[in-house]
C-alpha cells in the first residue's frame, strides 16, 4: 500500500476536489462489489502462506487489529494523528488503499460519517467490520442531537472498548483459521491489558477532589470516559465537530467556569484550540484566571513510536494530564 502512483508514470495526475474523492471513491466501490459476488468476503483468499493487509479509519481501531494479529496482520490507518474523522475527506492514496486492503476495519457508529456507507459496499469482497457492531448497544450514550443514533467515542471507557477484541478476534480467525490459536492467545493478552488500564484511571481519578471532577473540553468526546470514571464531562461543541460552538456557546461556558471555580480547561489534538482560549477568554473577562491543563487525545492517538502512538498509552496521558491539572 505505497507509492500507488509510481505504478503508473505515463499517466497524468490529476488533482480532484474533495467531491470528486467521493465519487472516485464511490466508483471504486461499487466496481469492486460488482466483480465479487460470487465468493464469500471471508473465504475469498487463502491467508496461511502470507500476513493480512488490513486497513483501519482510525488509530484507536487499527491499535486492536494490530494487538490481536501480531505478525500475521499488517495494518496501516487512513486518518494519523492529529486527523478529526468527523471531518474527513478521502485522497486519491486512500482510495487505492481500501482497494489494495485484504479487510478493513472501522469503528461504526457514524464516527467516519459519509465514508461509512461506501465502506460497507465493499464488503462482498472483503471483510468490512465495524468493531463495535456485536458490543452490546444498551451500554451505548444515545445522542441528543441525532435521533436514532449513538455517541461514538467508546473507546473512552476501556471497559467498553475492550468489547471490540471479540469482534476484531472472529474476524480474523474467520479469514485465517490457520492462526486462530495465535489470535486467540493475544486477544486473552490484550483483555488483561485493557482491565488493569480500567482499573488504573479508576484509582486515578478517584484522587481528585469531587467537586474538582469537571473536564472541560473542546468538544464532546469524553462523556464515555465520565460516566464511567465519575467525571462531569462539558464539551463546547457537540458529538461531532461538525456543529459549530456559537458565541452563545461560549459565554455560558465561560459563565460556568466561574461559578464553579473551575481552574483548568483542556485543548485536544485533534481540535483546533481557539475555541477553548475563546472560553478561557470568557472566564477571564469575569474576572477569573483559568489555565489549559494540557493537550488530550480524542478522536485521534498520538505519533506512532511515542506512548501516546498506542490506545494504552493514549488513556494513561489522558488520565494523567486530567489528574494533575485538576488534583
Amino acid at each position: 500500500m505505497s507509492a500507488h502512483l509510481e505504478r503508473y508514470p505515463a499517466a497524468p495526475l490529476i488533482r480532484p476536489q474533495p467531491a470528486t474523492c467521493w465519487i472516485l471513491l464511490l466508483v471504486l466501490a461499487l466496481t469492486v462489489s460488482a466483480c465479487g459476488r460470487v465468493t464469500s468476503a471471508y473465504s475469498a483468499q487463502d491467508f496461511s502462506g502470507r500476513t493480512i493487509r488490513a486497513l483501519a479509519t482510525v488509530g484507536m481501531v487499527g491499535d486492536v487489529v494490530r494487538n490481536v494479529g501480531g505478525e500475521r496482520v499488517m495494518v496501516e490507518t487512513l486518518m494519523g494523528p492529529g486527523v478529526d474523522p468527523h471531518l474527513y475527506k478521502p485522497s486519491e492514496s486512500d482510495v487505492l488503499d481500501i482497494a489494495e486492503a485484504d479487510a478493513v476495519f472501522y469503528a461504526g457508529l457514524h464516527l467516519e460519517g459519509r465514508m461509512t456507507e461506501v465502506l460497507e459496499r465493499t464488503s462482498d469482497t472483503r471483510p468490512v467490520v465495524a468493531v463495535t457492531e456485536d458490543t452490546d448497544h444498551s451500554r451505548f450514550r444515545k445522542s441528543a442531537a441525532f435521533e436514532g443514533s449513538y455517541d461514538p467515542h467508546v473507546w473512552m471507557d476501556v471497559s467498553l472498548w475492550a468489547t471490540t477484541v471479540d469482534r476484531v478476534e472472529r474476524a480474523l480467525i474467520e479469514m485465517d483459521p490457520d492462526s486462530a490459536a495465535g489470535y486467540r492467545a493475544r486477544a486473552a493478552a490484550y483483555r488483561k491489558e485493557l482491565a488493569a488500564l480500567h482499573e488504573y484511571v479508576r484509582r486515578q481519578i478517584a484522587t481528585i477532589p469531587q467537586r474538582s471532577r469537571v473536564l472541560v473540553t473542546a468538544h464532546d468526546a469524553f462523556s464515555y470516559y465520565g460516566r464511567t470514571y465519575g467525571m462531569e464531562v462539558r464539551g463546547l461543541q457537540g458529538l461531532s465537530t461538525e456543529t459549530e460552538a456559537g458565541v452563545g456557546d461560549v459565554q455560558r461556558l465561560g459563565t460556568m467556569l466561574v461559578d464553579r471555580h473551575i481552574k483548568a480547561v483542556f485543548i485536544e489534538s485533534s481540535v483546533p484550540r481557539r475555541n477553548i482560549e475563546a472560553v478561557q477568554a470568557a472566564a477571564r473577562a469575569r474576572g477569573q484566571q483559568v489555565t489549559i491543563g494540557g493537550e488530550l487525545f480524542s478522536d485521534a492517538m498520538g505519533r506512532a513510536g511515542t506512548p501516546e502512538g498506542t490506545y494504552i498509552g493514549m488513556i494513561r496521558h489522558n488520565t494523567d494530564t486530567i489528574v494533575r491539572a485538576l488534583r
